[in-house]
């Protein structure tokens, strides 16, 4: 069994605190060999994402103003997270949908604004399986038993709380795996396919060692994108919520040609936005439980 174990001197502070929480150590006991030495990490704990609009480098006044811009949505990306956190109670993110970029790091930022500790679950797979090429060369001889520790890996994390998680692929294949997505607040993180494929062929991003493309010319890594988001299109639609890139533009007023210029941090604005309108939802539904 793989087993993912804070350790005793793990301790996570408040948000209000000018100090962040202590890294937690993760172990992870690897099923996929006898000989498996146990694995000790530790988890990134968010540092501020680079965002992906370009700042220019002279003292010129459009780059004073955007700089300005960055500083005050990075402030009030803080803002929000505060003023929703005593209403999430600790509840865990999980991020789903194929991985890019923004999913990525948003991951980060948004566990920076909450104080949580980020995880992204592919990578504790492979790394318990002593990294990616072993993680592919397993998959290839017993798919089914790499599965299952991407489902052990899952059941870990859904325990623990203070986790913003960038879920896997196989997170959304199995009813097992979705039901654990239902111990936090899950959300789908919409990015269009052609921009997912692109950036793969830039070598921007990974795909997991379960999704990786065996073929790199354009148009196969086209259609292997689009098969990934078939496979799990079922399981992102039970998401809580859905943030979409190309929705977040047109809020912003650009245009589909111009998505690159949405950032990181406008997307996980949005996140938290949603996220407080679901916890406002919950709240009261509890409250209209409550007996006269």
């Amino acid at each position: 069994m793989m087993i993912i174990q804070a350790s005793s001197t793990c301790t996570c502070r408040s948000p209000s605190l000018s100090h962040p929480p202590l890294r937690p150590h993760i172990s992870l006991n690897s099923r996929f060999s006898p000989d498996s030495p146990i694995l000790f990490l530790k988890p990134k704990f968010s540092q501020r994402a680079v965002t992906t609009r370009a700042i220019l480098e002279n003292s010129t006044s459009d780059s004073v103003a955007t700089k300005v811009v960055e500083r005050d949505l990075s402030l009030a990306i803080k803002n929000k997270a505060s003023e929703i956190s005593s209403d999430l109670k600790g509840t865990s993110i999980f991020l789903v949908g194929i991985n890019s970029s923004y999913k990525l790091g948003l991951g980060q930022i948004l566990a920076d604004a909450l104080r949580y500790y980020y995880f992204n679950s592919d990578g504790l797979v492979e790394e318990a399986a002593g990294g990616k090429p072993n993680a592919i060369s397993i998959i290839e001889n017993d798919e089914e038993g790499y599965l299952a520790s991407e489902t052990e890996v899952l059941k870990q994390l859904s325990s623990m709380g203070r986790l913003v998680v960038c879920a896997g692929n196989g997170a959304v294949k199995s009813a097992t795996n979705l039901a654990l997505l239902r111990h936090g607040v899950s959300i789908w993180i919409d990015v269009p396919l052609d921009l997912v494929a692109k950036e793969l062929e830039e070598d921007k991003i990974q795909l997991s060692a379960s999704d990786t493309p065996i073929c790199k010319s354009s148009s196969e890594i086209q259609d292997q994108v689009a098969a990934l988001y078939n496979s799990g299109r079922n399981g992102y639609s039970t998401a809580d919520a859905t943030i979409s890139l190309q929705n977040v533009a047109s809020q912003l007023g650009y245009g589909y040609d111009e998505l690159d210029a949405v950032t990181v941090e406008d997307m996980c604005m949005e996140v938290l936005k949603e996220i407080e309108r679901l916890m406002r939802v919950k709240k009261m539904m509890e409250e209209a439980a409550r007996p006269f």
